[in-house]
Order: C-alpha cells, then sequence, then structure tokens
C-alpha cells in the first residue's frame, strides 16, 4: 500500500498550502479586529466612567441648589416675616406718637392756661402797686386807675391817665414774665404799636412807656433806658 506522502501531487500540495494561508490570515484578521474592539470597549469603559463621574457632579450640583433654594426660601420667608414685624412696629408707633401728639396738645393747652393764669395773677398785683411806684419812683399822679384796655384793636394791659408837674399824660404798658435783650426788638416794637393806636384814638398826646415784669436783665434795662421805656420788676413792690 502506497504511504500518504507519495498519493499527495504537486498541485495538491498547493491547495493544501493555499487553504493553510488563507486559514492564517483570516485567523490575522480576526485578532487585530479583537485587538480595536478591545480598544473601542476600553474607550467606551472610559467614556462611561466620565458620563458617570459628571452624572455625580450634577446630582451634586442639584442638591446644593435644591439646598440654597431652601435656604433661599426660609431666607424670604424669614425677610417677609420682619416685614410684617416691622409694619406692625411702625403702626404701634404711629399710634404712641398720635397719642403723644395729643398729650404734648393737652400740655401745651394747660401751661398755656397756667401760664396765663400766673400773668393775669401778676398783672392784678401790678394793678394794686403801680400807682404807688410810678408816683413815688417817677412822680406820675394816676388820675384814672390803670385798666386792661383794648384800643384801636390793640390789647393793652396797663392804660390809664395821669398827671406830673400839671400835665396829662398816657401811661400805656405791657406785662412780660421775663425780659432779655434778645426779645428787646419785639418788645419795644409790640409796645410801640400800641402807643400808636393810642395816639391814633386820642391825638397827638404824650405817652409814658411802662414795662413790667418779673426780672429784667441789665442790657435790657440799660436799652430801656436809652428809649426812655420805664422798666417795674415786681421785687420793687
Amino acid at each position: 500500500m502506497p504511504s500518504a506522502r507519495s498519493t499527495l501531487t504537486p498541485d495538491v500540495k498547493r491547495q493544501i498550502v493555499k487553504i493553510i494561508d488563507d486559514r492564517i490570515n483570516e485567523v490575522h484578521v480576526t485578532k487585530e479586529d479583537f485587538s480595536e474592539l478591545k480598544s473601542i470597549v476600553k474607550d467606551i469603559a472610559k467614556a462611561q466612567k466620565e458620563l458617570t463621574q459628571a452624572q455625580k457632579k450634577t446630582e451634586q450640583q442639584v442638591a446644593e441648589l435644591t439646598q440654597a433654594q431652601k435656604k433661599t426660601e426660609q431666607r424670604v420667608a424669614e425677610l417677609a416675616e420682619a416685614q410684617k414685624e416691622l409694619a406692625d412696629a411702625q403702626k404701634r408707633t404711629e399710634i404712641e406718637v398720635k397719642s403723644l401728639v395729643v398729650g404734648l396738645h393737652d400740655t401745651r393747652v394747660e401751661l398755656g392756661g397756667l401760664s396765663r393764669s400766673f400773668s393775669y395773677a401778676f398783672e392784678n398785683e401790678a394793678y394794686r402797686h403801680l400807682p404807688v411806684i410810678l408816683k413815688e419812683k417817677y412822680g406820675y399822679t394816676i388820675t384814672e386807675r390803670i385798666v386792661r384796655a383794648e384800643i384801636g384793636g390793640k390789647e393793652i394791659n396797663f392804660f390809664a391817665r395821669a398827671t406830673k408837674d400839671g400835665k396829662e399824660v398816657f401811661i400805656v404798658g405791657e406785662s412780660k414774665i421775663r425780659l432779655e435783650s434778645t426779645w428787646r426788638k419785639d418788645v419795644f416794637s409790640e409796645l410801640e404799636d400800641k402807643v400808636n393806636a393810642v395816639k391814633t384814638e386820642f391825638g397827638d398826646v404824650e405817652v409814658v412807656r411802662l414795662l413790667v415784669t418779673h426780672f429784667a436783665k441789665k442790657d435790657f434795662l440799660d436799652e430801656a433806658e436809652k428809649m426812655s421805656v420805664i422798666v417795674v420788676q415786681s421785687y420793687q413792690w
């Protein structure tokens, strides 16, 4: 029986070699494809890992934003509550201010009443003592009692007729609790307005200007003396 080696013809050998080469080529292509596939899978895994990390960061940022939103909402609620408390406090303040205004008005009314009462009491004392002081210190004799009068639309605290050295004069006076130099312009101007009212009513008569006060400062007294205004202080009676 002849051996297998001796039966292989050259053509058969060539075919076998071709088949083997083709198979080797097929196997080689498959390995390259496998290597490329491994690289693709690796890239995909890396991309998936990065995607997962990015997703985690996004979830963390969302959580932080949610937390920040909660804090903002809480802060807004606190501000709304604070604004409400402020509005309530403002209302209470307005009520208190109104109450204070009313109280202040009442106090002013009371003080005004006390001031008028004191002024009237002070003037009543002056009516009793002025005739003596004007006679003894200044030489004026009151011929008609001193009164409070309205002349030419002006209220005059002290008005009277008097004589000095046989000549008739008119006494025109004002009452002020306190006299200081800073007020002299207004005081003298007010007194002069009343003197003019008397002259308008009675003609060009001689008028004695008089100021009656509880206390007058020296500089005011000096100014009054220059203007020929008699100043009588309460300590003099």
